[in-house]
């Protein structure tokens, strides 16, 4: 009869099976576009707090800084130093006979600034800075210190998240300038001193084709790289469930998100800024 009801059991084979894919994917499909909701509703709250709540986050912001920024120096350069290394002895094994040395420069100015040079320093520290940040607000959500913040008449996202939100994107463009210049450090002592490339031909590939946007985009890939690893991991980490098994799923789950909004950004980033490269 028009209008009535049958279970899924009672459904034919075929009828069944195309219903359960069909309503698995829209199970699917609501639970990603709510997760976007939710953290773009998250992003609104912080962009309101960051107006409103100043004198709440700016002196908390400084610490975060200094956790983000200085004590991730020493992991940035020897990420950076051996990229650098390999960059260089690559390139110039892979040559062909007759091809220009100054061509090792070149390459590796423009993979480590352009690509590598952010794009792993964005990755490594979501590893130790955002499961940091995750682990710190969930282990205070879960111990109820969020709730005796609201208690206290704080805004708990101005006094946790706009603090490393801020440290995370002026403190990340400074990190991948430092490790673009460890970067290119080393792939210049290794092609001068492990190759045959001479200190002349590496220079002058540093110079060939350099445009000085591609040092602004190298620093703005950094910044969305920065505010990306900032807010997701401590969304991931304001929302964590009770108990211990909850921070240690929301610290993995905000790495594997934030790694893959980054390579996302990092992909979008290239596909609309790439024609604006060539020197």
């Amino acid at each position: 009869m028009y209008g009535s009801h049958r279970h899924t059991e009672e459904m034919p084979a075929m009828a069944r099976g195309g219903f359960l894919v069909m309503r698995r994917m829209a199970i699917i499909g609501s639970g990603i576009f709510g997760g976007i909701g939710a953290r773009v509703y998250f992003i609104g709250e912080t962009l309101r707090a960051l107006a409103l709540d100043w004198r709440t986050y700016l002196p908390l912001t400084a610490r975060q800084m200094y956790a983000i920024g200085v004590g991730s120096l020493p992991l940035t350069a020897i990420v950076a130093a051996f990229i650098g290394s390999v960059i260089a002895l690559q390139t110039r094994y892979q040559l062909f006979p007759g091809v220009v040395l100054s061509v090792v420069g070149l390459i590796s100015r423009q993979m480590i600034v352009l690509e590598l040079g952010p794009l792993l320093t964005g990755l490594v520290l979501t590893g130790r800075v955002g499961a940091r940040m995750t682990a710190e607000i969930g282990t205070m959500r879960v111990t109820e210190q969020i709730d005796a913040l609201e208690t206290l008449a704080y805004n708990p996202i101005a006094y946790l998240v706009v603090p490393r939100v801020l440290a995370g994107i002026l403190m990340l463009p400074l990190l991948v300038i430092f490790a673009n210049a460890v970067g290119i450090g080393t792939a210049f002592l290794t092609s001068v001193y492990a190759t045959d490339v001479t200190l002349a031909q590496f220079s002058e590939g540093l110079r060939l084709a350099y445009a000085p946007f591609q040092l602004v985009y190298s620093l703005l890939k950094a910044t969305m790289f920065g505010g990306a690893i900032a807010l997701l991991c401590s969304y991931e980490g304001y929302v964590t469930d009770v108990g211990a098994e909850g921070v240690g799923r929301s610290t993995a789950k905000a790495v594997v998100v934030t790694s893959v909004a980054i390579l996302v950004l990092d992909a979008v980033t290239a596909s609309l800024l790439a024609p604006q490269l060539q020197g």
